[in-house]
């Protein structure tokens, strides 16, 4: 793009998203604009990268690494997509590096119990406080179903699901932050589905069931 070109959708972005404002905010050194940003985004990016890396401890590791990113890179920024699709882009990057260097299976496995109440992330469906404890029992067995279903999927799939369901980008969105085609994330979300559907399909149809009657509306034994 010529520099009129970048400048023209520099003001585009600038208009359209508040936190491309925020970036710009930055790049200018506004007091408290960083903290705001971090502010912002810390739970997603947590709740994103718990789910590749599968350990609370590294994801906010990891996500104080894309801070640092961000900061570091503040003067040269020039927006040319969503800012979510470029903080996630380097979120991405980080994660997909720290599993390589980990190996194919993460250190703790999403499905396992948790260490203690910090495995337990603030964010994307995974239980907070309840009124009741049945409540709260209830939301645990679902989010370990849900994290069990995910570990099926390998790195890839897994961040284009996160990024779809979670953070609500599109295909061409998610295309820019992997570094893939619009037809490829369409793929590999395909696959993702069918992979999670026959893992939860089965927990799905018992929890659709009607429970049974309680044993003083049941037909009496004859005679008795």
């Amino acid at each position: 793009m010529s520099r009129g070109e970048l400048d023209a959708l520099e003001r585009q972005l600038e208009a359209r998203d508040p936190d491309v404002r925020l970036m710009l905010q930055i790049r200018d050194d506004v007091p408290g604009a960083f903290e705001a940003m971090v502010s912002r985004y810390q739970d997603r990016l947590v709740g994103v990268l718990f789910h590749i890396v599968g350990n609370l401890d590294e994801a906010e590791d990891l996500s104080q690494d894309v801070f640092l990113r961000v900061y570091k890179a503040r003067r040269g920024y020039r927006p040319k997509a969503k800012f979510s699709t470029w903080l996630f882009t380097i979120a991405n990057n980080l994660a997909m590096n720290h599993a390589r260097t980990r190996g194919r299976k993460p250190a703790g496995s999403l499905g396992s119990a948790p260490d203690d109440s910090r495995a337990e992330s603030p964010a994307y469906g995974v239980p907070g406080r309840e009124t009741t404890a049945s409540a709260q029992m209830r939301k645990v067995e679902l989010s370990e179903i849900v994290r069990d279903a995910l570990q099926v999927l390998n790195e890839d799939q897994k961040m284009a699901v996160l990024l779809n369901k979670f953070e609500e980008m599109s295909y061409a969105e998610i295309a820019q932050v992997m570094n893939r085609s619009p037809a490829a994330v369409k793929s590999l979300l395909a696959r993702a589905r069918n992979e999670l559907r026959e893992r939860l399909e089965p927990y799905l149809e018992l929890d659709a069931a009607p429970p049974p009657p309680p044993p003083s509306s049941r037909p009496r034994a004859a005679g008795g």
